[in-house]
């Protein structure tokens, strides 16, 4: 796996290793996920804005009136 090298002030290093200790590479999982999750969120605002500047039309759209009850 490529290694990156960021840097943190000491404010954010300590709110970090708070949240995610350095032990055990919980730091490094933390970061990951964090960068994930970032990424994410780009997408889905990204399909979000497209859907709000071309919504689909109420024939595209599907039709739940008629939906089944689902029962795990």
């Amino acid at each position: 796996m490529p290694s990156i090298l960021i840097q943190l002030d000491e404010n954010l290093l300590r709110s970090l290793d708070k949240v995610a200790p350095a032990a055990k590479r919980q730091r490094a999982e933390f970061i990951r996920q964090a960068v994930k999750d970032a990424i994410r969120k780009r997408e889905y605002d990204a399909i979000r804005d497209a859907y709000l500047r071309q919504p689909d039309t109420p024939q595209d759209a599907d039709d739940w009136a008629n939906a089944e009850e689902w029962k795990p």
